[in-house]
């Protein structure tokens, strides 16, 4: 029998509210180190506040647990010493060099031997280059470069990642997830917030966040195959009418337009089937069941009247 790995976050019944509003709700999570755990839901969902929790920024209402093994409430303070945090904003002073902010964070970590720690973050960020260029000037990825060498910097056991890549181009993400998996190959556990699938695919696992609650989670494949969810995709004239008709029709979940092709979900096959037989039965509508895509999941579960924010 394979030992399970140890938990770098293990925290159980976590509350917060801000004033009359729950904004995380008796939330359970569990994440084994040097794991990528993709953190997935709506805006509002609880996430940004979930994860200022685990850093020892903001203290639970009610809830307990443990971060990198030490107590979320006793040992804030020693938990943010082993964890980097970055925000969904740039929070670097953009009128210093990468050189200055860098030097900045070492100073306030009181890291010894500093200039030589930095040059090594340079160097794994690609950074080197720039570390005189002042931060204002990085285009968006280099930023995220940036804000991420800074995070690593003293060298943390466990990454806080709160939409790293938000207004990223492509390239620039995946680059930037290149670094994620480079750091998890050390050891170090990450838990990452993304409204982009195609990152929540590249996590070792995955959490789906509604109201304050974990309401789905595991790999992508399993958390696809749990939703016993049902695609047609289609084709042809007059999608964006079917799409208008379909979204108010029985037995369909979701309706979603990529492009030129047009899917949609549902959980029970015959109610499915019989809101799409007007659509199926045009001659210039061509529809094709296939397996569902994470995205489709995800699309379901926003639409999920039982799972809204």
């Amino acid at each position: 029998m394979t030992t399970p790995a140890p938990l770098a976050i293990d925290v159980r019944g976590l509350r917060k509210s801000f004033g009359s509003r729950a904004v995380v709700q008796g939330l359970d999570l569990q994440v084994a180190k040097g794991q990528i755990c993709g953190f997935l839901g709506a805006n509002g969902s609880g996430k940004t506040t979930t994860l200022r929790m685990l850093c020892g920024l903001l203290t639970p209402d009610a809830g307990e647990g443990t971060c990198l093994g030490l107590d979320l409430r006793r040992d804030a303070v020693r938990i943010r010493r082993r964890v980097g945090y970055m925000t969904q904003r740039f929070s670097f002073y953009e009128d210093l060099t990468v050189q200055e902010n860098l030097d900045f964070v070492a100073r306030l970590y009181e890291l010894p031997n500093h200039d030589q720690r930095i040059d090594a973050v340079l160097e794994r960020a690609g950074l080197t280059d720039r570390r005189t260029q002042l931060a204002g000037e990085l285009s968006g990825g280099w930023k995220q470069r940036l804000a991420l060498a800074a995070c690593v910097l003293h060298e943390p056991e466990l990454l806080l990642l709160d939409e790293p890549t938000a207004g990223v181009d492509p390239k620039a993400r995946r680059e930037f997830w290149d670094l994620i998996h480079l750091l998890a190959t050390e050891g170090i556990t990450v838990l990452v917030s993304t409204h982009y699938m195609d990152e929540a695919e590249r996590c070792h696992r995955i959490v789906y966040l509604a109201g304050g609650k974990l309401v789905v989670e595991g790999s992508a494949a399993e958390v696809v195959a749990r939703s016993h969810l049902i695609t047609f995709v289609g084709t042809g004239e007059d999608l964006t009418e079917a799409a208008r008709a379909l979204e108010r029709a029985p037995g369909v979940d979701s309706v979603a337009v990529f492009g030129q092709t047009l899917r949609v979900s549902g959980t029970h096959r015959d109610a499915l089937e019989r809101a799409l037989a007007p659509s199926r039965a045009r001659k210039d509508q061509t529809w094709v069941e296939e397996p569902p895509s994470l995205e489709d999941v995800f699309i379901h579960l926003l639409s999920d009247r039982r799972f809204a924010a």
